[in-house]
């Protein structure tokens, strides 16, 4: 599956989570380590979810830029 992920800027590295997966964050020193980290976050998340039984949540998530005047 493929889910979005948002990764931000913070004063110390960045940080990432997934709007189809609440709960699930990560952060990293670069975008590539916190993009890497979330990826191996969101796995184990959904491992555990599986274990539980429970429901794997969709991915429904999409993103996009739009311009304003300025």
């Amino acid at each position: 599956m493929k889910y979005l992920i948002v990764i931000e800027s913070t004063t110390t590295g960045f940080s990432a989570y997934s709007p189809d997966v609440p709960g699930c964050v990560a952060t990293g020193a670069s975008r590539e380590e916190a993009e890497r980290e979330m990826r191996d976050a969101i796995s184990f998340h959904l491992d555990g979810l599986r274990q539980e039984g429970a429901k794997l949540p969709e991915p429904q998530a999409s993103s996009t830029y739009v311009e304003v005047p300025v």
